[in-house]
């Protein structure tokens, strides 16, 4: 097996390492500076190809035939572009691809349904494309160096057909609407905070602060936000540099999906609990007076919850 790591600007996607050992430390990093990209994978890799190129499908496909991997099954992270250049993939290569699997061999696929209800195993027969969900698999470390190759892309050949489709420009991600799986730094809110339109004003603070909001699922049990924004083993894995939690307890299925974030503040009346005890700095008091005096600081409009 094979992973496929989209690189930008050296910087490989959350999962990668996961992804990486799931195919037993073979990786290829196509995009840009991905010599940068392989010192960070440096710990969970045996072999790497480096491409210096757009990751489009056609790239990659004659990246992995030029260096005789075209037999081997591909397993990318389940990222935005691992989500988005998987289908493109598995459609170039004309392979089968499952998508959302949490673990992958070269003879059995587990790939979670039903909001991870209900897991489906499948028996492929031919080479496929997967994608591996984030944070639940974990990685495997060597101390060993990984034997690092460079695949020239001037060698690549040009695609048999133009493409309707033409990149015009890469802009920076909109934090408020981003990935919660990518972003640097993250706003939480849980059941400390008092109502709907806590949220509301809590995804203002969070964009004058240039973060993500994320929630516990008791939050969008409730209907106060979408699932996309919750936060542990039944919503999204994350790995900020800043979270910070306003009337978040830190049950274990939210707290598991938090990752190894850089620097945590919380705010609860509760000074014992999980979440205030793992936490950088720790404010005891309630949550929705210090989020008023927050969105007053940064000029955010209290009762509507926007700037």
């Amino acid at each position: 097996m094979l992973a496929i790591i989209p690189v930008r600007h050296g910087v490989a996607p959350v999962g990668s390492d996961e992804t990486v050992c799931e195919a037993r430390g073979n990786v290829l990093l196509v995009g840009t500076d991905t010599a940068t990209a392989a010192t960070s994978l440096a710990h969970v890799a045996t072999r790497i190809w480096l491409v210096e190129s757009s990751p489009t499908a056609h790239v990659i496909a004659t990246a992995i035939a030029q260096v005789g991997l075209t037999a081997d099954s591909l397993i990318l992270p389940a990222s935005p572009d691992g989500r988005d250049l998987a289908p493109q993939l598995a459609h170039h290569l004309r392979r089968t691809l499952f998508a959302g699997s949490i673990a992958v061999t070269t003879d059995k696929v587990s790939v979670a349904r039903q909001g991870g209800l209900a897991i489906a195993d499948f028996t492929p027969v031919t080479p496929f494309v997967a994608t591996l969900q984030i944070g639940i698999r974990g990685i495997d470390t060597h101390a060993d160096e990984p034997v690092i190759t460079t695949v020239e892309v001037s060698s690549l050949s040009a695609p048999s057909r133009t493409s309707s489709v033409s990149s015009v420009a890469v802009l920076p991600p909109d934090a408020s609407t981003m990935d919660l799986s990518e972003a640097p730094r993250i706003v939480s809110g849980g059941a400390g905070l008092d109502s709907d339109q806590r949220f509301r004003q809590l995804q203002s603070v969070s964009t004058a602060l240039d973060a993500s909001m994320g929630v516990t699922r008791v939050i969008t049990d409730r209907g106060w936000a979408e699932h996309e924004r919750q936060i542990g083993t039944t919503g999204v894995i994350v790995q900020p540099d800043l979270y910070i939690s306003f009337g978040v307890s830190g049950a274990v299925q939210h707290t598991s999906g938090l990752g190894q974030p850089e620097h945590i503040i919380s705010v609860n009346t509760d000074a014992h609990c999980p979440m205030m005890q793992m936490s950088d700095l720790a404010i005891v008091a309630d949550a929705n007076a210090v989020l008023d005096e927050l969105a007053q600081l940064l000029g955010v409009n209290v009762k509507e919850g926007a700037s």
